[in-house]
């Protein structure tokens, strides 16, 4: 398998809780079935979660269209960046554009071959969590305090997920301490998730340092 598509795995996992964070806050403010058509039709986390904002700052349908086209413009930049990589036909390019993800186009670019499978595999990877994502939270979003579950866990995943990038054993190991301790801190006490990774990273980087 593409190597570049494997480590798409740990980014969708963390596109994941993005998507169930977006779904439970969605869908008490539009309901379950615009929420899911949303991450359906839109697949734009950026986007959805700006509309979340605008919709309760009361914002008018003029605002949010301005958004839409404002956040979307960078996508110009994104397929001229893939243009000189991905070769074919103007209708080939158009479908591929679907999976066009600052996430999947980074993968595309750093990869050394097949970049049309790279964008592919790893944009339906993203698109299926994020969609995945949000039926969770829609689900949940009628338990009580699940938002901030989810919140709370967030930090929490991607601690965990350095784990899986890291290239020497200490660093797994340390990694997945780090983590742990992580979940600790957030269940005892949930007011210090925003300073979770900090601690996270500090006990990963001052024994490394501390090394000759």
């Amino acid at each position: 398998m593409n190597r570049f598509l494997l480590s798409a795995v740990p980014i969708a996992l963390a596109i994941g809780v993005f998507g169930t964070i977006f779904g439970a806050a969605a869908t008490s403010l539009i309901g379950a079935s615009l929420t899911i058509a949303s991450s359906l039709i839109v697949f734009s986390g950026a986007l959805q979660f700006a509309m979340i904002g605008l919709l309760l700052a009361g914002a008018p349908p003029t605002a949010l269209l301005a958004t839409a086209a404002l956040l979307n413009l960078r996508h110009l930049l994104l397929g001229a960046a893939l243009r000189t990589r991905i070769s074919g036909s103007v209708l080939k390019r158009a479908g591929l554009a679907w999976f066009l993800i600052d996430e999947s186009v980074a993968l595309t670019l750093a990869a050394q071959e097949r970049p049309a499978m790279t964008l592919v595999g790893s944009g339906l990877l993203f698109y299926v969590a994020w969609f995945v994502g949000t039926l969770i939270g829609t689900l949940g979003a009628a338990l009580p305090q699940f938002g901030s579950v989810a919140e709370a866990i967030f930090p929490v995943l991607f601690v965990g997920l350095a784990s899986i990038s890291a290239d020497r054993r200490d660093l797994k190991v340390r990694a997945l301490a780090a983590a742990a301790i992580s979940a600790v801190l957030v269940m005892i006490w949930p007011a210090v998730r925003s300073f979770v990774p900090v601690v996270a990273v500090l006990l990963v980087i001052i024994p490394e340092r501390g090394e000759p």
